[in-house]
């Protein structure tokens, strides 16, 4: 038969009425004809379906289509067998999971019951000190207690003062090369300068602020595109919103700023009352409204990117505006910021709000001396009273503006220091912007009745709101001290010689950064100089950073300080040999389970022992080998000592192999590399004189050095850069080698000069001023002495000269070949940015931190 349509008709006829499915027929399969004539050699079928195999192989009895569906199904049931078989390991992991969730579970139980038991326990101990504090045996042993007390830190600044006057043979030392090197007179004024105790903080009278009394002509800048908008919002009282704009025109600079009056339906309109008042925006509400809606509605017309809300009842002072302003630019994290509030007579109002478990709250600092330490650095604070504040107006519309449940107003600023917390960003204190408020003057004083009721109805609804995070801070009045700084994650007391002049000298640079990364890494920073000493303006730079600095008259002696604060410190680094011998037994009375850290800038042992090798004599021999000893017993004393470099680090694991020795150096960001090498001429040298080996080598290299390069390199002058200059060197001036003194700002030298000179002949330590030059890209030559544990390469990264005649010829190599001189900037820069980097540094205090950590009270 050739017509096989006509056949497979007929064939497959009687099979449509065969398979059923629930009872009714199931029509064959629709199959192309090759799947029963397959061409010659051709086997393959496995484009079909399984439904298509089965009924070809199994219904029609083809060989092809059965074999296909043969291996089709082996595979099908392996694939089934592997899905089981995840089935089976997922619901193993299922059920192990569900065991560690329930161990969790049951960890967490624990855990839960063990804080209940802590909390009761910490009750109870409460109650017990309130108790005995309470009792008549306490009160009456009082006054045994503080005498106790008082001879305790008698006895720490005796033990203080025998150690002074036991470094005499140090200071005969370093008066003798002081005299050799500078001259009666530079000794004269390092004697004068130890005992007249200058730089004291004196405060100034207080200024008595009133309201202004009459009302006069007026004009702000009109400010097209202000990058500040500061909103006054103000019902009646024109006088007293006048008296704040005033301030607001005198102490802020003109067109930085643009000025919205919200006149929430005074009975007198505003435009009218302060028509005088020319550059303002005025807007006013047809009905009152309340502080809280009338800020809403001035925010969204501000178009400034920064909203400063101001109450109308203050006074603002100089700089207030940009100090405000600063903390949003210069940290990242910042969302709101408020200002110190003062009373028009001068005390104190509020440093900073603390909010307590029970939802309220505390104006820190309260009736206090502004001008306290504890006043006066930038820091994270609970909330800032709505009197002054200042946000990111992106991160105001995010979180809502302020909250209208708080309507009419009170609590809204504390409500809105949270959610800016709650989006992710912090809530900053700056003691710089000092503002003036009459409190009280719009809303009154009485909570019982007027708009000031609303501020205890309102505690309640922000109690509601916030329970969960307050559940975490402390109850009502319970060391405010810590509060005020609660989100501490390690608290740091750092004591050095004297106030850090980072302009000035290496070692200070060093210290400041360490202290501005310990605060970076979440630490309050505590900063006290040993003499004490109020010196402007590095205490405002240190305070700016974030570290409270402690000084005279608020402290009167480091024992004292110890004495009432000792306990509150996680770490506590003493800078300098002899400020340690002086005070390391009182860290260790007061400050019992801090970690004491002894940061000896430098090896003073080591430099001493090079100073008598150079210089010879027993004295100075004698000397050396005394400080030694001393210095490596307050290494055993301390539980970790930081040095600047690798090789410091090694020879004190070969003397004691003991110790806990790390190394944090010098930290240098990378300077713009300024000018060409055709563009620069000239040397410069940068240093302290207050440091013995900055004199020697000045007097070395103008006395030995300078002769040779006027040959080598006629006409090329010398700068020789840094405080405290003798006059044995300012005798040497020449129209080649110019004795500057301190320079504000040493960018013009560092990118101007073609070469930086370090011809240093005894020392120990990293040495800053090669990190400088290097860091701005300035080619170093300089002496083995001075580039000791710095991981330089002399040829690569420094040019170095031991002799005079080798230092002199290596400078004239470098001023002359651009080539090299090329070269050496690149090494140097690259060096700087592998080992002296403040990632480096960071690192470095992070892991001195994780010390802290771990350390266990004994």
């Amino acid at each position: 038969m050739t017509d096989v349509k006509t056949y497979l008709a007929q064939y497959l006829a009687p099979l449509a009425r065969r398979p059923r499915a629930r009872g009714k027929l199931v029509a064959p399969p629709d199959i192309d004809a090759r799947y029963f004539y397959l061409p010659d050699g051709q086997t393959e079928v496995r484009d079909l379906s399984l439904l298509q195999l089965y009924a070809g192989g199994v219904e029609c009895g083809h060989t092809g289509a059965r074999a296909e569906l043969k291996r089709r199904v082996s595979a099908v049931d392996e694939q089934i067998n592997e899905l089981r078989a995840v089935r089976d390991r997922a619901h193993d992991d299922h059920e192990e999971l569900a065991m560690q969730l329930v161990s969790a579970q049951r960890e967490l139980l624990v855990a839960q019951m063990r804080v209940g038991q802590l909390e009761t326990a910490a009750a109870a101990t409460q109650a017990r000190i309130d108790e005995l504090e309470s009792s008549t045996t306490w009160r009456a042993t009082a006054p045994i207690r503080r005498v106790g007390h008082r001879a305790k830190v008698a006895a720490a600044q005796y033990r203080a003062q025998r150690a002074t006057l036991g470094q005499l043979q140090r200071y005969l030392s370093l008066s003798i090369t002081v005299l050799r090197n500078e001259g009666p007179r530079a000794l004269g004024r390092r004697i004068w300068r130890r005992l007249a105790r200058q730089n004291r903080f004196r405060p100034t009278a207080s200024d008595a602020f009133s309201p202004e009394t009459e009302i006069r002509p007026l004009a702000f800048v009109d400010s097209k595109d202000p990058p500040v908008t500061i909103i006054v919002p103000m019902y009646g009282k024109p006088l007293l919103t006048y008296t704040c704009l005033k301030s607001i025109h005198a102490n802020s600079a003109p067109g930085s700023y643009e000025v919205l009056v919200v006149d929430d339906a005074s009975p007198e309109v505003a435009a009218m009352s302060l028509e005088a008042v020319t550059g303002a925006r005025f807007i006013r509400n047809e009905t009152n409204v309340g502080f809280i809606r009338s800020c809403n509605k001035a925010a969204a017309l501000a178009r400034g990117a920064i909203l400063v809300f101001l109450n109308n009842d203050t006074i603002v002072t100089p700089g207030w505006l940009e100090a405000l302003t600063t903390v949003l630019r210069k940290h990242p994290d910042a969302g709101l910021v408020g200002a110190k509030l003062i009373y028009p007579d001068g005390r104190l109002q509020e440093a900073g709000g603390v909010v307590w478990r029970d939802a309220s709250a505390w104006n820190y600092g309260r009736d206090d001396d502004p001008h306290k330490p504890e006043y006066n650095y930038v820091r994270e604070v609970d909330y800032c009273s709505g009197a002054c504040l200042a946000v990111d107006r992106a991160l105001f519309d995010e979180v809502g503006g302020f909250d209208v449940r708080f309507a009419p107003a009170y609590c809204e600023d504390s409500d809105l220091a949270f959610a800016v917390r709650a989006a992710g960003r912090k809530v900053y204190y700056q003691p710089l912007a000092t503002v003036v408020h009459f409190e009280g003057a719009t809303s009154g004083t009485d909570l019982a009745s007027g708009a000031k009721r609303h501020q205890v109805i309102n505690q309640s609804a922000f109690l509601a709101k916030w329970a969960d995070v307050l559940r975490r801070h402390r109850p009502n009045g319970l060391a405010p001290e810590l509060e005020r700084d609660r989100w501490a994650r390690r608290r740091v007391l750092a004591i050095d010689a004297c106030m850090l002049t980072p302009d000035q000298d290496s070692g200070s640079q060093r210290t400041q950064q360490a202290l501005e990364l310990l605060v970076k890494l979440g630490c309050k920073v505590t900063f006290i100089a040993d003499n004490l000493e109020y010196r402007q303006p590095y205490v405002t730079l240190l305070q700016q950073a974030g570290v409270e600095v402690q000084f005279h008259p608020y402290v009167r002696s480091i024992s004292e300080f110890l004495g009432k604060h000792g306990s509150e410190f996680d770490v506590v680094v003493i800078a300098r040999h002899y400020i340690v011998a002086k005070h390391i037994d009182a860290v260790r009375a007061f400050a019992p389970n801090a970690l004491v850290v002894f940061d000896t800038h430098d090896l003073h042992f080591l430099r001493e022992e090079r100073l008598a090798a150079l210089e010879g004599g027993r004295a100075a021999t004698a000397t050396a080998g005394s400080s030694r000893e001393a210095e490596l017993a307050l290494i055993r004393k301390a539980d970790v000592t930081l040095v600047v470099s690798p090789v410091e680090q090694g020879l004190l694991g070969e003397l004691l192999p003991e110790a806990k020795v790390m190394v944090l150096s010098n930290m240098h960001e990378l300077k713009p590399r300024g000018k060409s090498f055709a563009e620069r001429e000239g040397l410069v040298f940068i240093g302290g004189f207050r440091h013995p080996p900055n004199a020697d080598a000045m007097l070395w290299y103008a006395r030995e050095i300078l002769p040779r390069l006027r040959e080598k390199l006629p006409g090329v002058k010398t700068y020789v850069v840094g405080s405290d200059v003798p006059p044995t060197i300012k005798k040497l001036a020449a129209e080649d080698f110019i004795v500057t003194g301190y320079v504000p700002d040493i960018t013009p030298l560092f990118t101007g000069c073609r070469v930086s000179i370090s011809p240093l002949r005894y020392g120990a330590g990293v040495k800053g001023k090669i990190n400088l030059a290097m860091s701005y890209g300035v080619p170093v030559v300089a002496t083995k002495s001075s580039i000791e544990g710095m991981h330089l390469t002399p040829g690569s990264d420094v040019l170095v000269g031991d002799d005079p005649e080798a230092f002199a010829d290596a400078v004239a190599r470098v001023y002359n070949d651009e080539q090299l001189w090329e070269s050496l900037a690149a090494g140097g820069r690259e060096n700087i940015r592998t080992h002296f980097s403040h990632d480096v540094g960071l690192s470095a205090i992070t892991r001195l931190l994780a010390f802290s950590r771990d350390r266990r009270p004994s």
